[in-house]
């Protein structure tokens, strides 16, 4: 049933692009997900209460890049099909491409978003590879833009599924997309506001992850941690604060992905 939604949707897509059906459609599945009447086959109870927790933006953008990855195999517009191996670039290419294309058509797109943000949310208090992060003192979350440092688009909204499978307390909800003067593809997300009592250290992120069912990687390429279905990378103490409030490491951010490989 969940695949024959899915090729409806994709079908729909392919023939009228967004037309006020397709995203009818597209709604209809994306509430049944969030109110549990139905699920997504790849992920598990645990990361489909990550997706759920990621809000509606969250659940439809996954949706619309499922449908530009499919879009590359011939006669198959379902995520399972493993007929044609495109390249990365050329599935974020074409998942930036239909993502911007959904999220004008739903109003989720601001092609202007740093002056928006300062105005609606604070200043910008930090800038990394990953994300610009706006906060205004005494708010309860941070806003930040979120780029991809994953091999596509796809890929880093699972990320972040992931993150809150794992990570409630610090759980992003997205709110939107944008580029930004760079030409960079950035997801708009919201994220509790963690007061920062210190960095974590190795020994407290290693007990914090076990807990979770991960193990320390030791020399994997980068990869800190392994467990039965995922990694965990980037976990270094500036991603891992102490919470000022609760005294207990929390994960801010970081790289998660699926072991298992497409």
């Amino acid at each position: 049933m969940n695949e024959k939604r899915l090729m409806d949707i994709f079908d729909s897509i392919r023939e009228g692009g967004f037309s006020a059906h397709t995203l009818q459609l597209i709604d209809n599945y994306t509430n049944d997900i969030l109110y549990g009447r139905t699920n997504l086959d790849r992920f598990n109870q645990q990361e489909h209460a990550g997706l759920c927790s990621g809000g509606a933006p969250l659940i439809g953008a996954y949706i619309v890049c499922c449908y530009a990855r499919a879009s590359f195999e011939p006669g198959c517009f379902s995520p399972e099909c493993q007929e044609a191996k495109p390249s990365n670039w050329e599935i974020d290419a074409k998942q930036e491409e239909v993502l911007q294309q959904w999220a004008e058509a739903k109003q989720l797109w601001f092609p202007h978003s740093e002056q928006l943000l300062t105005i609606h949310y604070g200043p910008k208090i930090a800038q990394q590879a990953e994300a610009k992060v706006y906060y205004r003192a005494g708010d309860t979350s941070v806003i930040k833009e979120r780029t991809s440092i994953y091999a596509t688009l796809g890929k880093a909204l699972e990320a972040i599924i992931l993150h809150n499978s794992l990570f409630p307390e610090t759980r992003m909800k997205v709110i939107g997309f944008t580029r930004d003067s760079d030409g960079l593809f950035r997801t708009i997300l919201t994220q509790q506001f963690i007061a920062c009592k210190r960095l974590a250290t190795k020994d407290e992120i290693d007990d914090m992850v076990a807990a979770k069912g991960f193990r320390d990687n030791k020399e994997g390429e980068g990869v800190n941690y392994i467990g039965d279905r995922l990694y965990l990378e980037d976990m270094h103490p500036a991603n891992v604060f102490v919470d000022a409030t609760t005294n207990q490491p929390t994960c801010i951010d970081c790289i998660v992905k699926f072991i298992k490989k497409e």
